[in-house]
């Protein structure tokens, strides 16, 4: 009685370009073996599926007809087909033994069931495994050597594009704003995951589907370290080669805010009360809400009271107008004239231009810094190879390093494009101070609520009364300004050129200086 057989064909993945012989190819060459050899096939079976481990389902099911059967036959292109793993190698051999299978068939190798022919089998089987297993560790292998280097391992993040010629990634020159972009709106606080994917969705970064991000996918972008210039392989990071998109200071704001609204809070705000959320109660420490109240003619007025809601409270309403007028009159105590703020600006570039002639010294100890650090990370490395230290030191350690290490090559690279020192913070503050005079005499109160948010050290409202303390250096500007409102003004003076420092009058010339020591000492 004549053999049947059945026929196997396999492929590793669903991509035929990462194919030898694709299943068509295989089907083709049985099925005309099968008809020259006047093999008769029961049933064709086909999959394309990695063998490296069990669990194939088609060549499960056609094991379960094999054992159930009286002795067939199965045919396919190469033993590797069939197993590349011990568990359905041996489960062949096994079934060969037991004399289930009478009958291997392979148009690329000969088998008999034979002592000599079952040795060849598993020795074919065993090649196959190693085969397998020699290719896992040389990808393994190469993908190490690509983190040593610093490169990519796999496909670019968003924002990043891979580049064939450098083997490793860059900033994709339109995806990289837009994770700028997110970055920046996630880090005032004023955006949810939600929010912040229909943001993106706007700039067309959307799902397949054309449906904004999930708030999955805003995390796992707004975590990725990939955009600090790090990969990471095995849950380590390493220092890559590639540029950064983010700098550490907006990443680590984005951070603070994600933590802060791990568990959030859901706003009942439906109405727009633009100086809510700046004061507390000076009697009980509550928070200070807004409402709608009709007057004594009927016109409706907003108001703005203590919540109450910590226990009894004696404070009373102040309405809109009032309450606006007192803050108008708090910020024109740092409102700085504009021709004071030229003068300022005039004289922060001359400041500019001396330092960045005296920032070599600086570049030089900045290098010097980045070279102890590289060698704190060399000996930490030397140490965990020794066995010296456990890994989860080792991990926490190893990224504090690499964090420092960023910084300090973002402030190196920063002294390469003009110097990073006291000036930028001196400049931003008279700007700044600008906006502060500016929303002190338009009268805009979402303007004038964003200046005192950002000038008010822990404001109170007592007695229908604000108290606004103000943050250095702002406190600062308000000193100098009361006492040069004590004395007379005298115009400022120049001379070829050159400010005059030595008048005590010369009221925006000691505003400077006082400023430019303060942001020295907090450098």
């Amino acid at each position: 009685m004549a053999t049947k057989y059945y026929l196997y064909a396999r492929k590793s993945t669903e991509d035929d370009d990462h194919q030898i012989m694709s299943i068509e190819a295989q089907l083709f060459e049985l099925r005309e073996y099968a008809r020259r050899e006047k093999m008769e096939v029961l049933e064709e079976f086909t999959e394309a599926k990695s063998a490296k481990l069990p669990g194939r389902e088609q060549f499960n099911e056609m094991m379960t007809l094999i054992e159930k059967s009286d002795g067939v036959g199965i045919l396919a292109w190469h033993p590797d087909r069939l197993a590349r793993n011990s568990v359905d190698g041996g489960k062949i051999i096994y079934l060969v033994d037991t004399k289930k299978i009478i009958s291997l068939r392979f148009p690329t190798f000969w088998f008999e069931p034979t002592p000599q022919g079952l040795f060849m089998l598993q020795v074919a089987f065993g090649q196959s495994k190693y085969y397998s297993d020699n290719l896992v560790e040389n990808i393994n292998r190469g993908i190490r050597q690509k983190i040593r280097r610093g490169e990519w391992p796999t496909r670019a993040p968003f924002g990043y594009v891979n580049n064939q010629k450098t083997r490793s990634i860059e900033p994709h020159p339109f995806q990289s704003k837009i994770v700028v972009k997110a970055f920046e709106k996630f880090a005032t606080g004023k955006h949810t995951y939600k929010s912040l994917a229909s943001y993106l969705a706007e700039l067309g970064v959307e799902t397949k589907n054309r449906t904004p991000l999930a708030k999955g996918s805003i995390c796992r972008m707004l975590k990725n370290r990939a955009y600090l210039g790090f990969t990471k392989h095995k849950g380590e990071y390493f220092e890559g080669s590639f540029p950064a998109i983010i700098s550490p200071a907006i990443f680590e704001t984005v951070q603070t805010v994600l933590r802060r609204s791990a568990r959030p809070r859901k706003s009942r705000k439906k109405h727009d009360f633009p100086l809510t959320g700046l004061f507390t109660c000076g009697e009980c420490g509550g928070a200070i809400t807004a409402c709608f109240a009709t007057g004594k003619i009927g016109l409706i007025f907003r108001y703005y009271r203590c919540t109450k809601k910590k226990g009894y409270c004696s404070q009373g309403a102040l309405q809109e107008k009032f309450l606006a007028e007192q803050v108008k009159q708090q910020l024109q105590k740092i409102a700085i004239p504009d021709d004071w703020t030229d003068n300022m600006l005039a004289q922060v570039a001359v400041w500019e231009k001396e330092e960045i002639q005296s920032s070599q010294s600086d570049t030089q100890n900045l290098k010097n810094s980045l070279s102890e650090i590289q060698d704190k990370l060399n000996r930490l490395v030397s140490a965990y190879i020794d066995q010296g230290i456990p890994k989860e030191i080792y991990l926490d350690k190893k990224e504090e390093l690499l964090k420092q290490k960023l910084v300090l090559t973002k402030n190196l690279d920063d002294f390469g494009h003009g110097g990073k020192t006291w000036i930028k913070p001196l400049r931003q503050w008279i700007f700044d101070a600008k906006k502060a005079a500016f929303a002190a005499s338009s009268g805009n109160l979402s303007d004038m609520g964003q200046i005192v948010r950002q000038v008010g050290l822990n404001p109170t409202f007592l007695s229908k009364t604000i108290i606004l303390p103000f943050r250095p250096p702002w406190q600062l500007t308000a000193e100098i300004l009361a006492q040069s409102r004590l004395a007379p003004l005298q115009p400022a003076e120049k001379n070829a050129g050159v400010f005059q420092k030595n008048s005590e009058s010369f009221s925006w010339w000691k505003i400077l200086a006082v400023h430019q020591t303060h942001f020295i000492k907090n450098l």
